[in-house]
């Protein structure tokens, strides 16, 4: 029978390798992973960095899209309050075109036209988040106001450019259109089609009131027609917000495959190598009351 007569580096060794399993499976308890140095798992440490930085750029194109979505709401809002008004503005040129309507009731009705007028400039002038959002690119100051001066009675200062951003891989939405197009189209003038009723209003002529109810009428339709644009984009925004909720469920997935720890058999582990190491530590300290003849015996 050969005897270690020297049994205590290996016990040495035994315990040192007992406390690493120890510490290995405390951290692994706490963090819930397995991997939580490179050195634990290189290749898999690696896969984690990329799952990481894939889930981080999700994340902002989620958090773009709720920002975004917020503002396409709010600015079809806006428009809708303008509809409403245009229409109120029909109802008053509608009655200013009556026979039994005198001069002092048409003027009347111009005052209120007048007012929708300085209610659609406000509307106009949306902002949203310290921007106002129909002005084209120029979001910094508002984009409208009332003149004397214009035919019109309103001027405009944005320009008539579109803003856009990124909401996924090579994936990018239009986020406003601007005023120039919504409300001063040389087409579908909003405010001066209100101008023209109010002018009309104001003179008594009932042929012209006709007119200028067909162009409010005309502005009204072109405006409720824009709007399909925000329920469009809002339709694009639904569907890549669920399909990058869909993808961050899935790197989460893949991210617990990886690295994730196995917890029940974690706990084994650690209550194995504390019984090892208890046992390491009684055997060191029967070494040294230990010679030879305790061994030949």
């Amino acid at each position: 029978m050969r005897v270690n007569p020297n049994p205590l580096p290996d016990l040495l060794a035994a315990l040192g390798n007992n406390q690493q399993l120890i510490n290995t499976d405390t951290q692994e308890l706490a963090s819930g992973l397995r991997i939580n140095v490179p050195s634990d798992n290189p290749a898999g440490a690696a896969e984690l960095v990329q799952n990481a930085a894939q889930t981080s750029t999700d994340d902002q194109f989620l958090r773009s899209i709720g920002s975004i979505q917020a503002e396409l709401q709010t600015s079809d809002s806006a428009l809708n309050s303008v509809t409403t008004l245009l229409q109120r503005a029909i109802t008053l040129g509608t009655e200013g075109s009556s026979s039994t309507v005198n001069a002092s009731d048409r003027l009347a009705l111009a005052a209120e036209a007048q007012g929708i007028q300085s209610q659609l400039v406000g509307l106009a002038n949306l902002s949203y988040q310290g921007k106002y959002v129909f002005a084209g690119t120029a979001t910094e100051a508002p984009p409208y106001a009332l003149s004397a001066a214009s035919p019109s009675g309103v001027t405009y200062a944005g320009n008539s450019g579109v803003n856009s951003v990124t909401v996924g891989e090579g994936f990018s939405v239009q986020t406003n259109l601007p005023g120039s197009e919504l409300f001063s189209n040389p087409s579908n003038d909003v405010f001066q089609a209100v101008e023209d009723l109010i002018t009309n209003l104001q003179s008594g002529d009932v042929a012209g009131i006709s007119v200028a109810v067909g162009e409010v009428t005309s502005a009204s339709s072109y405006i409720d027609a824009q709007r399909v644009f925000y329920g469009n984009t809002l339709n694009q925004l639904g569907a890549q917000q669920t399909f990058l909720n869909s993808a961050t469920t899935q790197l989460a997935q893949q991210e617990n495959t990886i690295g994730g720890a196995d917890l029940p058999a974690v706990i084994t582990n650690l209550e194995s190598a504390q019984v090892s190491r208890q046992a390491t530590l009684e055997a060191l300290a029967q070494t040294q009351q230990t010679n030879l003849f305790n061994y030949i015996k």
